[in-house]
């Protein structure tokens, strides 16, 4: 299950309160005139307002809203979506993950095949009973003391359930899987390669392919077997790699050239990738 923080990119953000059940997590957290990205992640991931009211700009999959975030307000990004958020004062919400063995195993319950489901994107949403549940998590995690498993469990797949029931819709037979054309994914290609050295967002990729975001998403990784992200970073270290091995310039014009925001995030990435830092790698195939 993926329990990663949201990354920060301005102001500063403090867990409160964290707890992990089976195929469910929860965070209390309280940020300050933050800038959040959530990366595409394969948990689907709940964000619930428990804070005073504050602005907000935010985005996700192609929506866009410029609001004023209220106490209850709830944020919803189905596994495999990606969203920033820009909060103007102080803020305080609650993270919920589900993992996707428990969306499969309310889907189950319910007598539906969730791989022929999909739950779209959703910003500034109310909904009751996710909130209700919110609260109970809130005063779990607030009142200190160790979890009962089978309470929270029973609140996971009761979130689970809802949001299949209530969210939940049959994947459209041209998306399920259905691979871009051929000209379709040359256009996407030669774009990725033109401009590996720029931010590149969903969006700029699914106009090329003349699809929707949310379904593009699905047709690009039936075409190459992994999704867009996964494809533009896997782009980006090979670029990374041959101008190690063929020039001599600076890692941090190295890591600009790939697109990479800073040469740590280069370094992080490159490291996971190749077992070792770019200079390490650099002086081994050099000799």
């Amino acid at each position: 299950m993926d329990t990663h923080e949201p990354v920060i990119r301005s102001g500063a953000i403090v867990p409160e309160r964290a707890a992990q059940w089976a195929g469910f997590a929860a965070g209390l957290f309280a940020a300050t005139g933050h800038a959040v990205e959530a990366a595409p992640s394969p948990d689907l991931r709940l964000s619930l307002h428990v804070g005073p009211p504050v602005v907000a700009h935010c985005r996700a999959e192609g929506l866009v809203q410029d609001r004023l975030q209220r106490e209850g307000d709830i944020d919803l990004l189905p596994a495999g979506a990606a969203g920033t958020w820009e909060d103007e004062g102080p803020a305080r919400f609650l993270l919920l993950r589900l993992a996707p063995a428990l969306m499969r195993s309310a889907a189950e319950g319910l007598g539906l095949a969730s791989g022929r489901l999909e739950i779209a994107p959703r910003l500034q949403l109310r909904d009751p009973r996710i909130e209700h549940l919110g609260w109970a998590l809130k005063a779990e995690l607030e009142a200190g003391a160790e979890s009962d498993p089978l309470y929270a469990d029973s609140i996971g797949l009761a979130l689970a359930a809802h949001l299949l029931r209530r969210y939940a819709a049959p994947v459209p037979a041209a998306a399920a899987g259905q691979a871009l054309s051929r000209r379709q994914l040359a256009r996407v290609l030669e774009l990725i390669e033109a401009a590996l050295d720029e931010p590149l967002t969903l969006g700029r990729l699914a106009a090329a392919a003349g699809q929707s975001e949310f379904h593009f998403a699905r047709m690009f990784r039936a075409s190459v077997g992994l999704p867009p992200h996964a494809y533009v970073l896997a782009r980006r270290l090979d670029r990374a790699r041959r101008l190690l091995a063929e020039t001599d310039r600076p890692l941090a014009e190295i890591a600009a050239a790939c697109g990479f925001t800073h040469p740590s995030h280069l370094t992080r990435h490159f490291r996971a990738a190749f077992g070792g830092p770019p200079g390490a790698w650099r002086a081994a195939i050099r000799g």
